[in-house]
């Protein structure tokens, strides 16, 4: 039995999210259904963390035991065939058996795409939330620099365990214009359940006039946000995780 850390991307558009429902597809189902066709009979793979419905990823891990005869870039395109379309296995490694995808992990990076348009595009808003009118971007730069460094963010989310911390040290936090796109790109040691929505939604609400930059650094420090609200799930990318 060897084990194995595969690195997924996926367009999380079609799925109720990254962890396993019931009813609903789900990336991990997907996933799993893939590997019980290659002999994998195990109770449920271990993953670095669950992104929510319609959020996307580039660099999702997870890891599994299997027993596999064969090199790992064979073992991707095997997984992939049982794959759909918009989920794929990028890479395979093998791991310690102790190694832990979730709890070992270091830091996480995600990004955010906005564009600014007035009419509906559907050619990008399956993957970044339409905003109008323009942004103010110097704003959005100014936005972004309140985030470096520790802080309680209990007003941006809630922990993943019950009475876990909010304490959250952000490594990276900046935003790209790339043409038509407008991307931030955060990184932190861990995140909140719905952080970085949060966080997009009051630096959009501020480059938009309706939030000021120094109320919204003092509803951080305050743990006490003017508006409240969420970016919409279609804009997220989990991009990265650290060991």
């Amino acid at each position: 039995m060897a084990h194995y850390q595969l690195i997924l991307a996926y367009d999380g558009t079609n799925y109720f999210g990254f962890q396993r429902q019931k009813e609903n597809p789900t990336i991990q189902r997907a996933l799993e259904t893939a590997l019980g066709r290659l002999g994998w009979n195990k109770r449920t793979i271990l993953a670095a963390g669950r992104t929510d419905a319609g959020v996307h990823a580039s660099g999702q891990v997870v890891q599994i035991d299997l027993d596999w005869g064969h090199s790992t870039g064979d073992l991707c395109n095997a997984i992939n065939a049982y794959l759909p379309e918009d989920i794929s296995v990028r890479s395979a490694a093998c791991v310690h058996e102790r190694a832990h995808p979730r709890y070992d992990a270091r830091a996480r990076s995600y990004r955010y795409q906005v564009f600014c348009d007035p009419l509906r595009n559907p050619l990008k808003e399956r993957y970044g939330w339409r905003v109008w009118p323009e942004l103010d971007r110097n704003l959005l730069r100014k936005t972004a620099e309140l985030f470096y460094g520790t802080h309680d963010f209990s007003a941006f989310g809630s922990p993943v365990r019950r009475n876990g911390t909010t304490i959250r040290t952000i490594f990276e936090s900046i935003w790209n214009f790339k043409n038509d796109w407008i991307e931030y790109q955060i990184t932190a040691n861990a995140f909140l359940y719905h952080m970085v929505r949060r966080i997009v939604f009051q630096q959009v609400l501020v480059a938009s006039g309706k939030v000021g930059v120094d109320q919204l650094g003092a509803g951080l420090i305050n743990k006490e946000l003017k508006i409240k609200g969420l970016a919409p799930s279609n804009g997220l990318y989990l991009e990265r995780v650290f060991y």
